[in-house]
């Protein structure tokens, strides 16, 4: 599925609807433990509490807020060379 180039600042703003009133800041910025991806926590703090949202980095080098599929190994039946 190709998702387009999207820059993590353009998501940001789109998900926080981003004002002068409102500061928004990365929380955290690591890698998965499972398969070593990117992903970078960005939150605020606002009138109705704390609100915090997780973007994932894709192969295709855009920032999503869905993970990325994993690799999974497959089995294929081939033909022998004879």
């Amino acid at each position: 599925m190709h998702t387009g180039e999207r820059s993590l600042r353009v998501l940001v703003e789109k998900w926080f609807w981003t004002d002068s009133a409102m500061t928004v800041r990365v929380m955290e910025c690591s890698r998965t433990p499972s398969d070593r991806r990117r992903y970078v926590r960005v939150g605020t703090f606002g009138p109705q509490g704390y609100l915090a949202i997780v973007f994932f980095r894709h192969d295709d080098g855009s920032w999503n807020v869905f993970p990325p599929n994993t690799n999974m190994p497959a089995m294929r039946a081939c033909r022998l060379a004879a």
